[in-house]
This record gives structure tokens, C-alpha cells and sequence, in this order.
């Protein structure tokens, strides 16, 4: 037990700080190679911010531990819209972009609900393939819009990654990019072997597990990137990052789930209130940002409640 929580913890800090690594190597090395800001902001970063779940996910699936892997990417989605968005509103008054409330929003919701619906009884590997369809068809119309409405919407992003004191050398970022990646990779197989360890020792079920502990690990870098970010006045920018986050989510990593290690799942709950908990979070979050195109005080502290109050369920 001691070693499983050992590997937990060490897996967790890992991916912590390798996958912002990850993000900001390859953000700064994309900029060396003169990538436009639209492609890094819409595309790469929304890849790397979700690397952690991505490769969780993915080496679960690897494992046959396919209930931990699906649990992780709706853990995660719920995480994103109740712990992560909860918390930053709290701590200030998030107000949301016209724009992402065009795009962002209803494309994150529809993505979400998408796959509720492929993962009741399982995943299969057409079920991956529609999933990779869906989020190509998705970077296009998220690309397509954020070009017709200027560069400048995701140039701040881009800013957060590839600023800073030092210049930017390609062979650096490189390196950094690289050595984030397999410290990535390290973090999610140490995190996949202790969660299963403490599933195993408390006789957990792994979709349980993949909901609480791995979700909230593997969600912890857009945590503190979104309360520091809010503390800063980048709101705006934290709520379009959650919302990217629910789209790779749902679509990159349930699509190499599925591909990878399709079965179907043990875990009933995970196919019942989790997802339907997950679907209306994403909907409420909607209709929160929407109204008055803010998310309060009042309205953070019932997410926050939903997230408690869903796990203490699934934990009874």
C-alpha cells in the first residue's frame, strides 16, 4: 500500500511539472519555426495542456484497465468545469468572451455529450474513429474561426508560454520539449501503477479511482495554471483553456482510448451518474457563462458543491 501511494504522489508531481514543460517547449519551438499563433494557440497547447490525460488514458487503456482510463477523461471533464473553473471564479469573477461563447462554449458541451453517448456499453475502435473525426472537424471550425476573427484572440495565450527572460533557442526548447515528454510519460505510468495498487489494496473499482484520484492528479496543472492566471486578470483566458480541455478531452484522448484498449466497461456508474453529471455540469457551466457573460461567486460555489457532492455519492 505504502508503495502504491509512494508512486501515486511521485506520478502526480511528476506530471506536474513535466507536462508544462511538454507545453512550453513546444509552444516555443513551434514559434522558432515561424508556426502561425492561431495553429499554436488552437492546436498545440490545447494538445499539451491535455498531454497528462492523454497519456494516463492512454496507458491505462494499454493495461486492459479500460474502466480507469474512461473514468480519468470524465473525472477530468467534471474537474475542469466544477473544481478548476469553481476555485479560479472564487477567486475572482471569471468573465468569458464573446467569441468563446460563439465557439469555445457550445463546441466543448457538444463534445462532452458526444462521448456520453459512444461510451454506454463500452468503447470499440469505430467508436475511436468517430471521436478522431469529430475533433478534426472541430480544430477546423475552431481554426477557421479564430482566423476570419483575428490572430489576436489567441496571441495572449501563446504569449503565456513563449515569453520569458531568456531568448528562445531552438536546440533549448528541443531539449526541454523532449525531456517534458518522457517525464510525461514516466509520471502517467507511475500514476496508472499506484492507482491500481490502492484500487487493488482498498477494493476500490478502478473506475472509482480514475473518477477521484487520477482525475484530480492529472488535472492539477490546469488548477494552478488557471488560479495564478485569474490572480493576473486573464480570465478570459483561463475559461476558453477549461473549455479547450473538455474538447481534447472528450475527443483525443476518448478517440485513443478507444483505439488502443476498446472493451467494454465493468464500472455501471461510470456509464450512469458519472456521465450524466459530467453532461450537466457542461450544460449548467454554459448557461452560467452565458448569463451576463460571467461566472460569480454564487455560481462557482454550486459547481464546487456538484463536484463534492457527486464523489461523496459514487464513494458511498
Amino acid at each position: 500500500m505504502l508503495i502504491a501511494v509512494l508512486a501515486t504522489g511521485l506520478g502526480i508531481a511528476l506530471l506536474t511539472v513535466a507536462a508544462d514543460q511538454l507545453v512550453v517547449g513546444a509552444a516555443r519551438l513551434a514559434v522558432v519555426l515561424r508556426v502561425s499563433p492561431v495553429v499554436i494557440g488552437a492546436v498545440l497547447i490545447g494538445f499539451g495542456t491535455s498531454a497528462p490525460e492523454l497519456v494516463v488514458s492512454g496507458a491505462a487503456a494499454r493495461q486492459g484497465d479500460l474502466d480507469l482510463g474512461v473514468g480519468n477523461i470524465i473525472g477530468s471533464n467534471l474537474a475542469n468545469l466544477t473544481l478548476v473553473l469553481g476555485v479560479a471564479a472564487l477567486v475572482v469573477r471569471m468573465n468569458v468572451s464573446s467569441s468563446t461563447l460563439r465557439r469555445e462554449a457550445p463546441l466543448s458541451t457538444l463534445a462532452v455529450v458526444l462521448f456520453a453517448v459512444v461510451v454506454q456499453g463500452g468503447l470499440t475502435r469505430w467508436d475511436g474513429v468517430l471521436l478522431g473525426v469529430a475533433l478534426v472537424a472541430v480544430l477546423g471550425v475552431i481554426l477557421a474561426g479564430a482566423r476570419a476573427g483575428a490572430e489576436g484572440e489567441l496571441v495572449g495565450e501563446v504569449r503565456e508560454y513563449v515569453d520569458g527572460d531568456s531568448p528562445v533557442r531552438a536546440s533549448t526548447e528541443t531539449l526541454r520539449t523532449v525531456a517534458g515528454l518522457v517525464g510525461t510519460v514516466a509520471g502517467a505510468q507511475l500514476l496508472v501503477t499506484g492507482a491500481t495498487g490502492i484500487a487493488d489494496e482498498l477494493s476500490l473499482s478502478e473506475g472509482f479511482i480514475g473518477l477521484t484520484l487520477v482525475a484530480i492528479g492529472t488535472s492539477l496543472p490546469e488548477l494552478v495554471t488557471a488560479v495564478a492566471a485569474a490572480r493576473r486578470g486573464e480570465d478570459e483566458l483561463v475559461v476558453g483553456n477549461l473549455l479547450g480541455s473538455n474538447i481534447f478531452n472528450s475527443l483525443a484522448v476518448g478517440s485513443a482510448v478507444a483505439l488502443i484498449g476498446p472493451g467494454r466497461l465493468a464500472d455501471p456508474e461510470l456509464t450512469g451518474l458519472a456521465v450524466g453529471v459530467m453532461v450537466g455540469v457542461a450544460i449548467a457551466a454554459w448557461a452560467f457563462m452565458a448569463s451576463g457573460r460571467e461566472v460569480v461567486r454564487w455560481e462557482a460555489a454550486l459547481l464546487l458543491a456538484t463536484w463534492v457532492v457527486t464523489l461523496s455519492i459514487l464513494a458511498a
